[in-house]
């Protein structure tokens, strides 16, 4: 309703405008400042001052006395409130919002007939999925569910890695050393298993004897001399170490949940010639040089070149993702890639050059993120390996517990909770926790993971947020019923028509946040919301002794706990329905 309710003001505010004649074209539909009173706001009168030869002041109540509501359904009236133009809402538009909020898939729009590929996470696989990239898996999944729920067809993809030098040692290492040689494994998962045998790789080649590191290079030049030329048994040795450490890398993912549709295997583009027709191409490129024993793109914009073919024939790794961006816009009307920071000249390396090859770099989008950090001397790392994502959501999981348990031990002396919901609150507060502190930060912003203000239940956090859908929950199941028709006249309150406005907005979040390709824009969304709704919990009793009162105020909740589900399903938490 917002959105129409937006388009009915942009077009009485134009109707008015052209009546002054003054300039359609400096339209502009905004939410109104704190200390302005209104659904809708327009400042269009400080840019047209001039032009007018009056105050802005003025300009505005000469525009209120032009606007014409009739006809404009959701709109009631608009007055003037210093330079600003306010439009205020009709009872129409509230009835509508709470009709349109009490269906299960609020706030989803229309499908746009677009298919888009998110690409995220995207880690080599060489071992278990550390908590400083973290943020690559919480943001790709949030985008892409961000994008699916405005409407587009969203493939998720992990590019998988399995072509370069790194994964040529993995290989080597795995075939060369016992187990018996080797630490035992920190978990029982196939990542920790087998990065035992990486890491003793890399010393031997860092450490090792003339002789050993000599044998090795020749061994490992060798697996990636053969991947090039299409070596099965190189795909298949190479292969059988990746699958075994994606498979538990994605046991990982699935617990924050980041889930996907397909696995890229860069040999893929190796395999099927794409990467050598790609060569060619370049090649035949006026900005290719062949220097230093490689050939490059000398690109004007960069101070260094880009490199895509050694002079031993291999490809690199830019080489074989340009064939799969091709790919990529063979298939799809868009292609989002989110990436850290560090990653930032590669990408736009890679894109100039797919300028270069004659592709739409406009349908590609690259999203970069700043890493996260953790306070120092919160957790431990064991081996000297760092903090994986998994010690980060057994900690997130234990310390979500101990709080529960301590809000709850009267519920649970009483038999309320069992002990499978006190383990399932936990998981669902924990990991939130942790989800919700990372994507609600702007990506490039650098971010301090810290606990206290994840799992702080009175703060703006997920536990905040995430407590307004339990009590929406607790209110309809002690209705015990559903509500049905209403009359949103009965519902005048501030705080209820605070609550009703910012339902009606979350449809329009989700376009601008799209839009954007920033998800946080959700998170603060569901910030705002909390607060407005416990407004509305301290000030309105759901139930009461007016039967029409209270229906009017159980739709009102029905239509708050479908938006607060939503928007947590976009960021990727849940949405426990007891706390």
């Amino acid at each position: 309703m917002f959105l129409a309710l937006r388009a009915d003001a942009e077009d009485a505010l134009s109707e008015a405008l052209s009546a002054l004649s003054l300039p359609t074209a400096e339209l502009a539909i905004e939410e109104p400042p704190e200390d302005v009173e209104a659904v809708l706001a327009s400042s269009v009168a400080f840019r047209l001052a001039g032009e007018a030869e009056k105050a802005p002041g003025a300009v505005a109540a000469d525009l209120v006395d032009a606007i014409e509501v009739e006809g404009y359904e959701l709109l009631a009236g608009a007055t003037q409130q210093g330079p600003y133009v306010n439009f205020h809402a009709s009872d129409a538009y509230y009835g509508g919002t709470l009709e349109a909020a009490r269906e299960d898939g609020y706030g989803r729009l229309e499908p746009t007939g677009r298919e888009v590929v998110v690409e995220h996470t995207s880690a080599n696989p060489t071992g278990p999925v550390h908590v400083g990239r973290a943020r690559n898996p919480i943001i790709g999944d949030a985008i892409a569910r961000l994008l699916d729920f405005a409407g587009n067809d969203v493939d998720r993809h992990y590019y998988v890695n399995d072509a370069g030098r790194q994964m040529a040692v993995f290989t080597w290492a795995y075939e060369t050393f016992d187990e018996d040689d080797l630490p035992e494994p920190e978990r029982e998962k196939s990542d920790y298993e087998l990065v035992r045998y990486y890491r003793k790789g890399n010393r031997v080649l860092e450490e090792g004897s003339e002789e050993e590191v000599e044998a090795a290079e020749a061994e490992i030049q060798s697996i990636m001399q053969g991947l090039e030329e299409g070596d099965e048994e190189a795909y298949e040795r190479v292969g059988s170490v990746v699958d075994r450490v994606l498979g538990g890398m994605r046991e990982s993912l699935a617990r924050l949940p980041a889930e996907f549709d397909e696995f890229v295997k860069e040999t893929r583009f190796i395999r099927d010639g794409s990467t050598d027709d790609l060569v060619e191409r370049l090649k035949a490129l006026d900005e290719a040089v062949y220097e230093e024993e490689a050939w490059q793109l000398d690109l004007p914009d960069f101070e260094k070149n880009l490199v895509f073919l050694r002079s031993d024939g291999t490809s690199l790794y830019t080489t074989r993702d340009l064939a799969h961006h091709e790919w990529k816009f063979d298939n799809y009307d868009r292609a989002v890639t989110v990436l850290g920071e560090d990653h930032k000249l590669q990408a736009q390396q890679l894109a100039a050059a797919l300028d270069l090859l004659g592709n739409d770099t406009d349908r590609l989008d690259s999203v970069f993120y700043s890493y996260v950090n953790l306070p120092e001397g919160k957790m431990s790392t064991r081996a000297g390996t760092g903090i994986d994502l998994d010690d980060l959501l057994d900690e997130a999981v234990a310390r979500a517990r101990e709080e529960v348990e301590t809000r709850m031990d009267d519920r649970i002396r009483d038999d309320d909770l069992d002990e499978d919901d006190v383990e399932r609150i936990a998981r669902q507060v924990g990991i939130g926790a942790v989800r919700y502190d990372i994507v609600s930060k702007q990506p490039s912003k650098a971010i301090t993971f810290e606990w206290d203000r994840a799992l702080n239940f009175e703060a703006q956090s997920a536990p905040y947020v995430q407590y307004v859908h339990a009590r929406t929950c607790g209110i309809l199941s002690e209705a015990d019923r559903e509500p049905g028709a209403v009359d949103p006249a009965l519902l005048e309150s501030e705080e209820e028509r605070d609550l009703i406005e910012v339902i009606a907005r979350f449809p329009a979040v989700v376009e601008s946040a799209a839009g954007d390709r920033q998800p946080h824009q959700v998170a603060t969304y569901t910030r705002e919301f909390a607060e407005t709704f416990n407004a509305f919990y301290r000030e309105c009793q759901v139930l009461t002794d007016d039967e029409a009162l209270t229906e009017a105020r159980l739709a009102l909740v029905a239509a708050a706990r479908h938006t607060i589900a939503n928007a947590l399903w976009v960021l990727g938490v849940e949405a426990p329905e007891s706390m």
